[in-house]
Order: structure tokens, then sequence, then C-alpha cells
């Protein structure tokens, strides 16, 4: 069992491997989960887990998230979709023979607005 947030304004714990339980809630792996402000929780793995645990000072503004794209603005990562299906971003060091593509209608589909406090993703 582990007690985390509280301290900081903002706080986030992302499930790597594993799952918690928060609050009679079963969280799995690759779950993002956004407390409230200075809201603690009690974290308790269910098996064998490793999270990561971020909390801090705010950001400047939201932040939005598309794919592997983060910006504080839409038109960045909607230029960062064309820039990335045209080659404008350099090679990966150590995985340049490897290029993923844009998920189908990456260019048609909106960035959604930013995760609101204390939604899971």
């Amino acid at each position: 069992m582990l007690e985390f947030g509280g301290e900081h304004e903002q706080s986030a714990v992302y499930v790597v491997e594993g799952a918690l339980d928060v609050a009679g809630v079963r969280f799995g792996e690759a779950r993002l989960l956004l407390p409230r402000a200075h809201e603690r929780v009690t974290l308790r793995a269910i098996n064998k887990t490793r999270l990561m645990l971020l909390a801090g000072a705010p950001l400047d503004g939201p932040r939005y998230v598309w794919w592997n794209f983060v910006s504080s603005s839409r038109e960045r990562i909607e230029q960062a979709k064309h820039d990335w299906r045209d080659g404008r971003f350099g090679a990966v060091p150590g995985d340049a023979s490897e290029f993923i593509p844009l998920p189908p209608g990456a260019l048609s589909e909106p960035v959604p607005r930013p995760a609101a406090e204390g939604e899971v993703l």
C-alpha cells in the first residue's frame, strides 16, 4: 500500500505493469490516473506492479495529447501530423530502420480536448 499525492497541486499515477486498486476500482497496465488538486490517494498493488508517480506545480496551460504528440497548441499537433507523414521528423537513434505510419484517418481526426482534473485515461 502506498499513500500518494496531496503535497502538490497536480499529480499523476501511470501503471507501467501490473494492476492497482484505488478506492475499490481496479486499474490495469497503461492506465493514467489524474487525482484532483491536492488529493491524496491510497494505491494498493493487486499483483507485482510497477508505477510511474509524477507530481508538481501545474504547467502554464493545458496540454493536448494525440497519438505520440503532446503540445500546448492543437495547431502544432496538426502540423506535426503532416510533418510525420511527410518524413520531416528525424530518425529515432538506434531505431532508424522502422517507420510507424500515422493511424488511419489521422489527418481528419480532431485533436481531443485536454484531460480534465480527476479524469482517468
